[in-house]
């Protein structure tokens, strides 16, 4: 997985107790969002699937040492957030040798700084590592920007749900990846995790909130 050294942010396996904090952030990301009893009964009973979570970790945090979030950082949690400290989450299924990707949200104050790139970077090597051929997904046609995230990383249209999502009956677009196994896929996944590791590096300060974006 692409290294999180030097960097503030920790990629880790979703549990029982970020429920909470997972289903505050969709309730506020998604106009069709999961239930707690969901994102349970998936971490509990769905051997198939595979979810991730997004922590802001300062390097203190990391050293062990009581963490203190930045001001900057602070400015942006409510205080009633279960867990200030979550900036996004993401998860797939596996089916045969296909791993879906299900789910995948930043907090839309921290969109824009790469962070759903790491999330779905980190998402296609667990899916490698449970021996996944492809990787697929559904996207509103409307959302360019994830879109463009996706085609990033290999990811080209190859289909049309008409009226998928049931909110406003918008069509989905197919996305799928060729083989995630491949040398030349390989190749180009290592690239991009590089030259993501290097933005994330340059940026030496949490970033500022942003305008709301699409979710990517």
């Amino acid at each position: 997985m692409i290294t999180l050294d030097g960097l503030p942010y920790v990629l880790a396996t979703m549990q029982l107790e970020d429920v909470p904090a997972v289903s505050e952030m969709e309730r506020h990301v998604f106009t069709l969002p999961w239930s707690s009893a969901t994102f349970s009964y998936e971490l509990r009973h769905n051997p198939s699937s595979e979810y991730l979570v997004l922590r802001y970790q300062p390097p203190a945090e990391k050293a062990g040492r009581r963490p203190k979030l930045p001001g900057s950082v602070r400015r942006w949690f409510k205080p009633a957030d279960p867990d200030p400290s979550l900036l996004g989450y993401g998860g797939f299924w596996m089916m045969l040798q296909e791993a879906h990707i299900c789910t995948l949200a930043v907090r839309p104050e921290w969109r824009g700084c790469g962070l759903g790139e790491l999330l779905l970077g980190g998402l296609i090597e667990r899916a490698l590592a449970r021996k996944a051929e492809v990787v697929t997904l559904e996207v509103r046609v409307s959302n360019l920007v994830a879109q463009n995230l996706y085609a990033k990383y290999g990811f080209r249209i190859v289909g049309r749900r008409k009226g998928y999502y049931s909110d406003n009956h918008e069509d989905a677009f197919i996305m799928t990846t060729d083989s995630v196994s491949a040398p030349d896929y390989q190749q180009c996944l290592h690239d991009l995790q590089a030259r993501l590791y290097a933005r994330l590096l340059a940026q030496h300060h949490p970033p500022q909130a942003l305008s709301s974006r699409a979710r990517a």
